[in-house]
């Protein structure tokens, strides 16, 4: 059960992306073609990298089936994401969700909040739609974009790595400061929405 002041929280965050102008969280950058490419974009944006460092810290803090579950989670979904970006399949809401990504993420995190495996995967995986629609939409029509989608596919592997091996390793030491990235991520949502960042 989730408590009071969470949903508050959550439903605050909610209100906050819904009632931001769009600020274009996920800007394309360079050309969407090669495996380069497709590694080096995840880097380049700090709404992906903050999402998915998030997902490694979660999952890390949530432990067990959900170390290995929600990462692949978010990989799969996402390439499938970006599948039906390439096509041109429309996706509603894209830059809302990502939006919505990282500050829910980082809230998740910041608040250690304890859910099921199964509902983490859910909330990953409709994140993880919006972040690969985005990425996939980028690819040009005269590009096969396999070699792109396998590049981003594992630079946000390496991502969640990154997220999971600091709540592990650091985290163990410094309990708070699993938290307090989490916190950070939400911070980069609400700069994002605000457009500050």
């Amino acid at each position: 059960m989730i408590s009071a002041p969470i949903k508050r929280t959550f439903l605050s965050a909610i209100l906050l992306v819904a009632a931001a102008m769009p600020a274009h969280a996920h800007v394309g950058i360079g050309t969407a073609s090669s495996f380069t490419s497709g590694f080096m974009h995840p880097l380049s944006g700090i709404d992906h990298v903050t999402v998915m460092i998030a997902v490694g810290l979660w999952a890390a803090l949530k432990g067990g089936k959900a170390v290995v579950a929600w990462p692949l989670a978010f990989v799969g979904v996402m390439l499938a994401g970006g599948t039906l970006g390439m096509l041109q399949v429309p996706v509603p809401f894209v830059e809302p969700g990502i939006l919505a990504s990282v500050m829910v993420l980082g809230l998740l995190v910041a608040l250690e909040v304890d859910l099921p495996v199964s509902v983490g995967v859910a909330m990953i995986g409709v994140f993880a739609m919006f972040h690969g629609h985005a990425h996939g939409t980028e690819v040009p029509e005269n590009a096969g974009g396999l070699d792109y989608m396998a590049g981003f596919a594992i630079a946000t592997a390496l991502l969640h790595a990154v997220g999971i091996s600091a709540s592990l390793g650091v985290g163990v030491r410094f309990p708070g400061l699993a938290r307090a990235a989490g916190g950070a991520c939400a911070a980069v949502g609400a700069g994002l929405v605000f457009g500050v960042l």
